[in-house]
């Protein structure tokens, strides 16, 4: 029996059947001045359809219901196989369904990228380990299209909009996933420091066969029916495209040691493998595996961004609704003052995220535009750097919100939190990309400078902003050392003046001047929650609340 002692009461409840598109202002307006106005119906039914109870529930299933490694089949062979549960095939047929992995290379149009863009935003606030094949997918297709003959058997089975989870050889198989593997154990991001070699089987050079032996300390979704990897050949470090099966039809030798035990990104598998002879096509030109994986990762990088845009505008939506539906001393939490600064704090953060990854996938649209080429190379890795560290702070600051009850596994905040931290650590740390953007400035001045008159012509009638483009000139007189050493604060002041920019062309222009007031503001620290009263008054507080919440 039970013997109720008090009456529950309080309690926030959970949050869904509620559209993701249509409640997120920022987004609506964006995608319809973006010229990607002609896919608005389809993210107004997928932001539906992502907001219904059954669909967040894929996402606690996923994680939940951890993968799991079978190295050998019950009579003992060895068939390296990782079992997901139904709920990860099904978030990866949606967004095959929706065209995640291919859109703007199989139906290329002007906005396809900004679409994409807006559609992967939505499914990162339900679920982040199942974007990782579709990123490595989609960033895949461009490279693998340059190399014509290999590329003719794979168009169909890379475009394709049907998730076929059978483990066959790819001639069998109606779609095709691919995965992505650099790292080892005694380089991580040096990956010039690699040691796996490829041996040429009959011929070399670009698309010849090749056996590789080595391994590989994070091999991403090993259950995808190909991998881009690196290893070396006479020449260098080269690119293969690795596939699960062999052509005869036999197992390819990659032989996974164990999956990761990893903090977050649970619900997808990463492994230690070892390749034993591994079969493998040449991709790209002999010993310039690097700059030939280059490119694929430009686009990684920014679905970085996205990723992380997503995941602080689902932790902010969820503070959101639980300050107003959760009172303490006699008030609602959403009408507390203090309350009402940090979450208008996170608010504009949010946007300014979201604004700066769909300019850059506008870049991304325009590959031959020198200005959009600034942002694209230069301006990418500096996001990355800095969106990725902001969520790692924002989903703690939104869990903060909740309380103890942000803190229990049964709640969305704890796996939003642990999520958190990869999309800054995979390809490419803080440093790596802080360096980066220096590489791509020292490589491209000229760009460099079309991109500040481009911000100075925004910030024309903001003496703060004018300022700190200035800085950013000035900080690039330094010697190299002097760069290397600052250039974290480097890559953060770009990316605030670049946040600042879009804000000014974007936002109501009050909500603007809080952002770019608040983020020039030496006493507005790192703590969200530090808007002073004339950066952001009460009322303009309220404003910017219904703006990012208005449900």
């Amino acid at each position: 029996m039970q013997w109720p002692t008090h009456e529950v009461s309080n309690q926030a409840p959970d949050l869904h059947d509620y559209n993701l598109y249509t409640s997120d202002k920022a987004l609506v307006t964006s995608v319809q001045r973006e010229q990607a106005a002609w896919f608005e119906q389809d993210l107004i039914r997928l932001g539906a359809q992502l907001g219904k109870q059954e669909t967040l529930q894929l996402g606690q299933l996923a994680n939940h219901h951890l993968p799991e490694l079978q190295t050998h089949d019950r009579f003992g062979n060895r068939i390296d196989a990782v079992e997901f549960h139904p709920s990860w095939h099904q978030l990866l047929a949606m967004q095959r369904r929706e065209n995640l992995h291919a859109m703007p290379w199989s139906q290329p149009r002007a906005g396809a990228h900004i679409a994409r863009t807006a559609a992967y935003y939505l499914q990162a606030q339900v679920e982040s380990g199942s974007l990782c094949p579709i990123t490595m997918t989609f960033a895949a297709i461009p490279l693998l299209q340059k190399e014509t003959k290999l590329f003719s058997t794979l168009e169909a089975k890379l475009f394709s909009r049907e998730h076929d989870v059978r483990d066959l050889p790819l001639a069998q198989k109606n779609s095709m996933l691919i995965g992505m593997g650099m790292t080892e154990k005694q380089g991580g991001s040096d990956v010039r420091s690699n040691t796996t070699v490829a041996r040429p089987l009959n011929g070399s050079g670009r698309g010849a066969e090749y056996a590789l032996t080595g391994h590989k300390w994070f091999f991403s979704a090993p259950m995808c029916d190909a991998h881009l990897v690196l290893a070396r050949t006479d020449a260098g470090l080269s690119c293969f495209f690795v596939p699960r099966w062999r052509p005869d039809g036999s197992k390819n030798t990659i032989l996974i040691q164990r999956l990761k035990d990893k903090l977050g990104n649970r619900s997808n598998s990463s492994s230690e493998v070892e390749f034993q002879d591994a079969y493998g096509v040449m991709v790209g030109e002999d010993g310039r595996g690097i700059p030939t994986i280059i490119e694929m990762a430009n686009h990684t990088r920014l679905d970085c961004v996205i990723g992380s845009a997503g995941l602080m505008r689902n932790a902010l939506v969820q503070a959101i609704h639980h300050a107003r539906h959760r009172s303490a001393f006699g008030l609602p939490l959403a009408e507390q003052p203090l309350m009402q600064n940090v979450l208008s704090d996170l608010s504009l953060e949010s946007e300014a995220a979201t604004l700066l990854m769909l300019r850059l996938a506008r870049a991304v649209e325009s590959p031959d535009d020198p200005l959009e080429r600034a942002w694209r190379r230069i301006i990418t890795p500096a996001a990355k750097f800095w969106t990725c560290k902001r969520a790692l702070e924002f989903t703690g600051e939104c869990m903060e919100v909740w309380g103890g009850n942000g803190y229990v596994e049964n709640a969305p905040m704890a796996r939003m939190y642990r999520e958190a931290p990869v999309n800054s650590i995979w390809e490419g740390s803080g440093n790596v990309m802080s360096l980066d953007v220096l590489r791509a400035i020292a490589k491209e001045p000229e760009s460099f400078n079309l991109l500040l008159e481009s911000l100075l012509d925004t910030a024309v009638e903001h003496a703060g902003l004018r300022e700190r483009i200035a800085e950013l000139r000035s900080d690039l007189k330094a010697s190299p050392s002097q760069q290397e050493m600052l250039a974290r604060r480097f890559a953060q002041r770009l990316v605030l003046t670049a946040q600042a920019c879009l804000m000014l062309q974007t936002a109501p222009p009050a909500i603007a001047e809080a952002f770019i007031d608040s983020r020039l503001d030496a006493e507005c620290g790192r703590v969200f929650g530090t808007l002073s009263d004339a950066l952001a008054p009460s009322v303009l507080q309220q404003e910017i609340l219904a703006r990012a919440w208005p449900v």
